[in-house]
């Protein structure tokens, strides 16, 4: 069974931080680009950070480059995006996403969401 379980979660003030994991279970994770995407409402779904499996590069959207990192363990399944200085426009659903790089882009998973709220 392919799970991505999404925690860490919640609200918190502007220029707060907050951690996201996603762990990650019933499939290869080191063969896996990883990604975290987030959604606002009334926004589409944006693309955030990721992450490859094989030489660990990163890459991030303009507006949290400085502020957010994104980080993986292979040895624990589990991907994290360490987020600093939050901002009100970063409130969304943030989403955990696996792409095989195997194969580039044959299976893709998604997790079920958690909330980010910035306010005060």
């Amino acid at each position: 069974q392919v799970q991505l379980v999404e925690s860490g979660g919640g609200l918190v003030q502007p220029g707060g931080s907050l951690r996201l994991s996603c762990a990650a279970s019933g499939f290869t994770f080191s063969g896996y680009l990883m990604r975290w995407y987030r959604q606002a409402p009334g926004k589409e779904r944006e693309l955030v950070a990721a992450s490859t499996s094989v030489d660990g590069s990163t890459n991030y959207v303009d507006s949290v480059k400085g502020r957010f990192t994104i980080s993986r363990d292979n040895a624990k399944n589990t991907v994290y995006l360490q987020m600093n200085n939050l901002k009100p426009d970063d409130t969304a659903v943030y989403y955990c996403n696996a792409v095989e790089e195997i194969i580039f882009g044959r299976t893709i998973y998604w997790g079920q969401g958690t909330q980010v709220t910035v306010s005060s």
